[in-house]
């Protein structure tokens, strides 16, 4: 109670520091993104099926007297998700460094490197049972009870810039099903030119601990990551490796894994047209929280699309994708799939 009192104080004195406007500066974003999936997995029978993606988003934002901005949002996503809310406050200082307070998110996790891959909405379902990641951001978890401080750039060095997370216990009781309790968190994020080649570097770290009424838990969630990004002209080329452990997994929230990634991705972008080539490959050993030994399970993923400018906020996608996975040593749940649609933004 004392934490949840102390973070209450905190919120409040900070947000009363100045005083704002009587109302604040709204403004509306979202996109309806549809097209229909085509699925081919290996030993099943085809399918074929709409997709959509379907997101509205309304952002607040007011500066106080003493120029510090304070903003939020809410989203409200596909008919039967209704309303996203969950998000804090953002606090932006005159020195360019921002405070995320309330469901900061993880420190880790927002420096890491965009991989390039199919910007299509198909993908090959596996089995639940399959613990292989392919983010780079896997284990970066973290509490609503949370702060995250970004500097502002050029921090320490020309073009550096970092973030720094925590995040407390929420009181809700333990039970089976593992659970969160707290987490902190540091990532990094350089840029710089080489020449014609702007040049990004990105990597994070990340520690968690939870709990759980069960076994105890052998593989606390955390781990780190690294990516780096090379922009020459119209074309992009980005790589990454992460790897670390995480307990609570996918259905089976009573097992832990511990699981590395692979990712290169290829973007060019000619005229009206963006071409996206990726791949990632995911490994990961899982078993029953407390237990010894594990299994592998496997994912190798490769996709590529073309986008093309229909006209201003309206995109038109094509996308492949293609899987290759194991789970518990077993191949399994290979297949491909195929996307054509359109995204329109504002």
């Amino acid at each position: 109670m004392k934490k949840e009192l102390l973070m209450g104080t905190a919120l409040v004195s900070t947000l009363g520091a100045a005083s704002v406007a009587e109302a604040v500066t709204a403004t509306m974003s979202g996109n309806h993104k549809t097209g229909i999936e085509f699925d081919s997995p290996t030993g099943g029978t085809d399918t074929n099926a709409q997709t959509f993606d379907n997101n509205f988003t309304v952002s607040l934002s007011e500066t106080t007297d003493g120029g510090m901005t304070i903003s939020s949002s809410f989203k409200v996503m596909d008919e039967t998700t209704k309303v996203d809310g969950d998000a804090g406050f953002t606090l932006a200082f005159t020195d360019g460094s921002k405070l995320d307070v309330i469901a900061a998110g993880n420190a880790s996790g927002s420096h890491a490197v965009s991989i390039p891959s199919s910007a299509g909405a198909e993908g090959v379902a596996t089995t639940s049972t399959n613990s292989a990641q392919t983010g780079l951001d896997f284990a970066t978890a973290s509490t609503n009870l949370g702060v995250e401080y970004h500097t502002a750039a050029d921090f320490l060095a020309d073009g550096l810039s970092m973030s720094f997370s925590a995040s407390t216990d929420s009181g809700a009781a333990a039970t089976i099903t593992y659970r969160v309790d707290s987490h902190y968190a540091i990532g990094a994020t350089y840029v710089t030119d080489l020449g014609d080649t702007a040049l990004t570097i990105g990597g994070g770290y990340s520690a968690a601990e939870g709990s759980t009424t069960g076994a105890a838990v052998r593989s606390e969630t955390g781990g780190f990551h690294v990516g780096i990004s090379a922009v020459t002209g119209d074309l992009t080329v980005a790589a990454g490796f992460a790897d670390g452990d995480k307990a609570g997994v996918n259905l089976a929230s009573a097992d832990e894994y511990n699981a590395d990634v692979t990712k290169v991705g290829v973007k060019y972008v000619s005229g009206d047209l963006t071409f996206n080539v990726g791949f990632a490959s995911g490994d990961a050993e899982d078993k029953a929280i407390g237990a010894t030994g594990g299994s592998n399970d496997a994912k190798d993923v490769t996709s590529a699309s073309v986008s093309y400018a229909v006209a201003a906020g309206v995109t038109a996608l094509l996308g492949y994708t293609s899987m290759e996975a194991s789970d518990e040593g077993s191949s399994t749940d290979d297949g491909s799939a195929w996307y054509i649609g359109a995204n329109m933004a504002f």
